[in-house]
């Protein structure tokens, strides 16, 4: 039996949503260079860590090297450059700890609804929260200067499945990777996992090898993907950190893969062809010889039109070369009870079905955001940028890069924060909401046209044409737009009653 309560009401001037890589790389920021704002991160699950706490599959990693994916203030120190889950998720916990950021922690408090006052200046937000142990709810009140979003944009509590014909039928085990069971036993048993993103390309080798094993995993796909081998460790960096030290060593590798990864990705899109040709070269060195590399690793669009997916060391090409698993190149007709019927007539036999179908995308996990009694509509927005949202006043997001790794923009957007939060204290202002000119053409602010991007386009803000509404997806272009100067023409900075109280004034307060 749950019973809601009405708590207090707390006051900050920064509330941060979200626990993971993000918001945990934020509040570390905000905490160092701002030191007289009251901040609170509000996570509404039992454990930090995002992504990396959430997602059990067997095999979850990093699809980017974490000298670019970690932090620029904290050194990957680990061997493997390409980390399990695991590895992160320790790291953020040592990043938490160093910086003192479990004062600043909430667990279990979901913003469920949050509320723009012009009138004082302030944000309402109403947060459920849960007790572990009784299950009871309680409802509180905490008002804010600023929201800094940190929550990611694909829902937590359900991925993308959809739904096959006869899927009733099936008489084994039909599994969704975000949802992976703990008790899950595929070993000796055939596996099929209907997906060719990057999801499928990690738990083909880890459920075809090791302890524990599938007797065979095919990897069904509709449309073949690009899928690259790289090393899983990174010599250079080693090298690197041995004779610089640590820190510098960690800069210096985070300098050359910045621009490395820059350089291929502008590289394969200026030259696809090109591109095409060295990709296909790679995989017929790796895959048995006369494998069919022509009909299942020959998409039908460009390199980076979708992500590339990544193989460690080749672990995905190692177990098709090994016999332990294979790639089926056809679409789902029906499930039946024995497996997958395909458009071709063929049945693939199957024990365990894994559907890695993919994401549903959701901004700040789907809550009502109401402007002065006004409820906004997010897809109505402009991306100002790529952090602040036309019509919405002192709401910053944190999108990372689909290109890159995603942790290298959120590290420009926490300074640009700084800097305008810093600016705006300096000429007593505390509104700020970015403007978008009349008539400014709006696209969707993906870039890629993976299957996710698409669904979830009609969901999320849009993008203009041209800077600073225009959505750059590349770090050095980035680096360039968030450390220009604060303020343009497009911001409009107001001040309200909240202006009285001085910086950090803010606190814990009781209704």
């Amino acid at each position: 039996m749950t019973a809601e309560v009405l708590d207090a009401v707390e006051e900050f001037d920064v509330v941060i949503i979200g626990a993971g890589i993000s918001g945990i790389g934020a509040a570390t920021y905000f905490s160092r260079e701002l030191p007289d704002k009251s901040l609170v991160v509000l996570e509404a699950r039992d454990n930090i860590g995002g992504t990396w706490d959430l997602f059990r599959y067997p095999g979850i990693r990093s699809d980017s090297d974490l000298h670019t994916f970690g932090y620029e203030f904290k050194p990957w120190r680990h061997e493997a450059a390409i980390a399990d889950a695991h590895l992160i998720k320790e790291y953020l916990e040592e990043t938490v700890g160093e910086n003192g950021l479990e004062r600043l922690l909430r667990l279990r408090h979901r913003v469920v609804r949050s509320e723009w006052s012009s009138a004082d200046s302030t944000w309402t937000l109403t947060v459920q929260t849960t007790n572990p142990a009784s299950g009871e709810t309680r409802t509180k009140t905490i008002r804010a200067g600023w929201v800094f979003a940190a929550t990611g944009y694909y829902r937590y509590d359900e991925g993308f499945s959809p739904e096959f014909p006869g899927r009733d039928d099936f008489e084994g085990q039909i599994v969704h990777p975000q949802h992976w069971p703990e008790d899950l036993d595929y070993s000796g048993k055939k596996v099929v996992i209907i997906g060719s993103g990057a999801t499928a390309i990690t738990l083909v080798p880890a459920m075809a090898s090791g302890a524990g094993a599938a007797r065979h995993v095919t990897m069904l796909q509709r449309t073949p993907t690009y899928v690259m081998a790289l090393p899983r460790v990174d010599r250079v960096a080693l090298t690197l950190t041995k004779l610089l030290g640590e820190k510098r060593g960690y800069a210096v590798t985070r300098f050359k893969n910045i621009w490395t990864e820059h350089a291929v990705v502008k590289g394969l899109r200026t030259f696809p062809k090109a591109g095409r040709a060295l990709i296909r070269r790679e995989n017929i060195k790796r895959l048995p010889k006369g494998f069919d590399v022509d009909k299942h690793f020959n998409p039908p669009y460009d390199p980076w039109d979708q992500r590339l997916c990544l193989a460690p060391d080749g672990d995905f090409f190692d177990v098709i070369k090994e016999g332990k698993a294979s790639v089926v190149t056809d679409a789902v007709a029906r499930f039946s009870k024995r497996g997958i019927v395909l458009a071709s007539g063929e049945e693939l036999e199957a024990d365990v079905i894994v559907t890695a179908t993919g994401l549903n995308l959701r901004l700040f996990d789907g809550m009502p955001i109401v402007v002065d009694g006004h409820r906004v509509d997010i897809a109505d927005a402009l991306c100002y940028r790529g952090m602040l949202l036309s019509g919405i006043p002192n709401w910053a997001m944190a999108i990372g890069y689909t290109t890159s790794s995603w942790t290298l923009k959120v590290s420009l957007m926490c300074r640009y924060f700084i800097d305008l939060v810093r600016h705006m204290d300096a000429r007593g202002h505390d509104t700020v909401v970015p403007v978008a000119p009349s008539g400014t053409k709006r696209r969707s602010v993906m870039d890629i046209k993976a299957g996710y991007a698409k669904r979830g386009e009609k969901l999320l803000p849009k993008q203009g044409p041209e800077k600073p509404w225009r959505m750059a997806m590349s770090y050095p272009e980035d680096a360039k737009a968030l450390r220009g100067p604060v303020a343009d023409e497009h911001l409009k900075f107001g001040t309200g009653r909240a202006a009285s109280r001085r910086p950090g004034a803010r606190r814990a307060t009781h209704a």
